[in-house]
């Protein structure tokens, strides 16, 4: 098991339309292969601060969906929100 954290930073007054695409985003994760939950938090010292905290079974279930046709069609509808590229950690006990 592997858990994924997805950082992201949103530009000022984006942050009702940052959060319908990213709950469609979460929605469409949910439906990968080997994915087992996933969750959206903020920073409570910078709202614009975002953080997706996502459980995949095998690092390869991540990678097929980081790769997938769907993440990149809802990256390219977040993208354009964010003041800097998403940083993304992967993690393994």
């Amino acid at each position: 098991m592997i858990r994924v954290l997805i950082e992201r930073d949103i530009a000022d007054d984006l942050a009702d339309h940052y959060e319908k695409a990213a709950r469609a985003t979460l929605t469409e994760a949910m439906q990968a292969h080997g994915f087992i939950s996933g969750e959206a938090l903020h920073d409570t010292q910078n709202p614009n601060h975002r953080v997706v905290l996502a459980t995949y079974r095998t690092i390869q279930d991540w990678q097929r969906w980081a790769r997938s046709d769907q993440r990149q069609e809802a990256m390219a509808v977040i993208n354009p929100m964010l003041i800097s590229e998403e940083k993304i950690t992967v993690l393994e006990h």
